[in-house]
């Protein structure tokens, strides 16, 4: 599949939407000059490009619900957008559509240090719920690499995680309520500030709903106590295979670390001259393991980590002594993805997961599909959950190198899923993965995801073409499985 080429709205569709738009908006809301609207025509997945024919910036609840109100009326597309940082391009524009941006949602309405919960809007930043929680010793768990710039919004659409999600887990494990406005501009509140709500789960539904059921205004997230003390093992090996395999080793071993990450050569290459993070660049594979809690536990932690890899054959133990020389150590894996601009013009970041006993045969079959698509790759990735964020390296420049890069990762997703893993594990399915979710799912259950999304958005307007695949892109999609003897929708027409 190649890029989309920005489509051209009809000047009067637009003129219709913007006149109802800022009839029920303030001034300023609403914005459709190209040179305003441009700068939100993808999102990290730069490759993937529309131009929104309207971007609206509602400033609180009440605006998000006569935006919305308008689009269901004239029948508009609706795609919510966080910071745009996401990187499967969830948040690109849909052609003829409208992007409520909840950028000027940016709240943090009220910290409760004895509840140990926060209720904010859905444009406050990640890193910035833990700024404002520190001063009473708390942090919010959740910490991807965009931390500093991602919003509660778009880790709640995306079902964030970080290298911290081992032990303290997802956003789903983190948010204990949600307040959204559904398509018929109804506003609705998803799980509660208690232990648990009553009715069905519907929070867990939403979260990792990627903007198809309903646009969030308000968000309660979970605080944790800051830890006494943390410490980092840097762990070196001469061989993928042997990284790999002391990942789950330190699981086997009944420790589950506060952050469990991998990276492997090529990584650490292009992030050292970057960041001076101290990592071994003679090494196959680095891991990086963090112990928290009491100075005792962490103490006895390390020293129980430390030797699991030598069993496992480290050729070099590195353990962080101070706070400073533990987050540089982490400054490293969190900066991996700008770091590969210094040694490729382009990269396509995949994310799929698999089993931790599979990591060694998934990095062995990337380093085959490097030489079949010719292409570099540099792998970096929560070794603890098997969640691998390949940097497929390519030159857009270069002509085919993007379509021999999309094949590259599809195959990857396709392999993760051979071995009993998924697709995504927290970036998203949005347009990059579509074709994959013909690979993993079958029929009926598409069919029962449609039916979970009609059910919340009856007028199939909040982020359409996203996430589910229709049976026809299945049947057209150009790798034709063959299971259990029987190809997917044999009674379709192939092309």
């Amino acid at each position: 599949m190649n890029a989309p080429e920005t489509a051209q709205f009809a000047v009067a569709r637009q003129r219709e939407v913007v006149e109802a738009l800022r009839a029920a908006l303030p001034k300023g809301a609403v914005l459709f000059n190209e040179e305003d609207t441009r700068p939100y025509e993808c999102d990290g997945l730069a490759a993937y490009r529309q131009l929104p024919m309207v971007v609206v910036l509602p400033a609180d609840e009440a605006q998000v619900i006569a935006a919305i109100n308008v689009c269901r009326r004239l029948r508009v597309p609706i795609v919510p957008r966080g910071a745009g940082t996401g990187l499967s391009g969830g948040a690109m524009p849909i052609a003829d559509g409208v992007v409520i941006s909840t950028a000027r949602l940016s709240r943090i309405v009220k910290l409760d240090a004895y509840s140990r919960t926060a209720v904010v809007q859905p444009g406050v930043r990640n890193l910035a719920i833990s700024e404002a929680a520190g001063a009473h010793g708390l942090y919010y768990a959740p910490d991807p690499s965009s931390q500093i710039a991602c919003t509660i919004g778009g880790n709640v659409a995306e079902n964030s995680g970080g290298v911290h999600c081992l032990k303290y887990g997802l956003t789903v494990h983190n948010v204990l309520r949600v307040r959204m406005v559904t398509i018929d501009g109804e506003v609705a509140e998803l799980g509660g500030e208690a232990l648990d709500a009553p009715g069905l789960d519907l929070l867990a539904l939403f979260i990792g709903s990627e903007g198809m059921l309903g646009v969030v205004t308000e968000v309660t997230v979970r605080l944790i106590p800051k830890p006494q003390q943390a410490r980092v093992i840097m762990a070196s090996f001469d061989d993928v295979v042997k990284g790999g395999n002391a990942v789950a080793s330190v699981i086997a071993a009944g420790i589950i670390p506060a952050g469990l990450e991998m990276m492997d050569k090529t990584s650490s290459r292009m992030v050292e001259p970057f960041v001076h993070a101290g990592y071994d660049t003679d090494a196959e594979a680095i891991l990086l393991c963090e112990s928290d809690g009491l100075p005792d536990e962490v103490d006895e932690e390390i020293a129980r980590m430390e030797a699991v890899f030598r069993e496992a054959g480290a050729t070099a133990l590195a353990v962080s002594q101070t706070e400073a020389e533990r987050l540089k150590f982490w400054s490293g894996r969190k900066n991996a993805f700008p770091a590969a601009g210094r040694i490729s013009p382009d990269y396509y970041c995949m994310d799929g997961t698999i089993p931790r006993k599979n990591l060694a045969q998934v990095l062995l079959g990337i380093a085959d599909m490097e030489i079949k698509y010719g292409l570099r790759c540099a792998n970096v990735f929560h070794a603890g959950d098997g969640n691998l964020h390949p940097l497929i390296l390519f030159d857009a420049n270069q002509p085919g190198e993007f379509d021999r890069a999309e094949h590259f990762g599809a195959e990857i997703l396709e392999l993760c899923v051979a071995v009993g893993g998924t697709i995504t594990g927290e970036h998203g399915v949005g347009i990059e993965k579509i074709n994959s979710m013909c690979v993993q799912f079958s029929q009926a259950e598409l069919d029962a995801f449609r039916a979970v999304k009609q059910a919340f958005d009856t007028a199939l307007l909040l982020n359409p073409d996203k996430a589910i695949p229709s049976l026809r892109r299945c049947a057209e999609y150009g790798r034709m499985h063959v299971r259990a003897g029987k190809l997917p929708f044999a009674d379709l027409p192939r092309f």
